[in-house]
């Protein structure tokens, strides 16, 4: 893809976004990949714990980032996997660090099962396996995405599926 998929996390807003605005936001990234989130679906994800509360009703740039991994890898864990895919995140780099590779990893992905470019490969034997873990979550999620659309555009696949 010639356009980077999410926003650099300074390209966030950083001055709270309502209920309404976040679904509006996060859609408008995740639309290319045939992804939707709504507003239900991000009230559930404060209710599990899976994201804190927002302040006075208002999404931070760190909510946001944290809205970009779970709405792109729910469809490969569970809400109990999010939570401690979130947890185990928070407690190894800064929210801004992990948004950046993640990002960062999203796109080289998407490119290598959309494009045909190659992936670097992760030196498993000196990775961190929170860098493995993410990296094959995020394969895990884009192959599913790219299994959908090819079906979709062979007219295999209904609209109701």
């Amino acid at each position: 893809m010639e356009r980077e998929i999410l926003p650099a996390y300074t390209e966030i807003p950083d001055v709270g976004l309502y209920l309404e605005q976040t679904s509006n936001y996060l859609n408008r990234y995740l639309e290319p990949l045939d992804i939707k989130v709504t507003n239900s679906m991000l009230s559930n994800y404060v209710k599990k714990h899976i994201i804190t509360s927002p302040e006075k009703k208002q999404y931070s740039r760190q909510q946001i980032c944290y809205l970009f991994f779970i709405t792109l890898t729910k469809s490969v864990m569970s809400l109990d996997e999010l939570k401690l895919a979130v947890a185990m995140q928070q407690s190894s780099y800064e929210t801004e660090v992990a948004y950046n590779y993640f990002r960062a990893e999203l796109k080289k992905v998407v490119d290598h099962v959309f494009e045909g470019t190659n992936l670097p490969p992760l030196d498993c034997q000196k990775a961190h396996p929170n860098k493995i873990f993410l990296r094959n979550t995020i394969l895990a999620t884009v192959y599913q995405v790219y299994i959908k659309r090819y079906l979709q555009e062979a007219n295999l696949l209904t609209e109701t599926n």
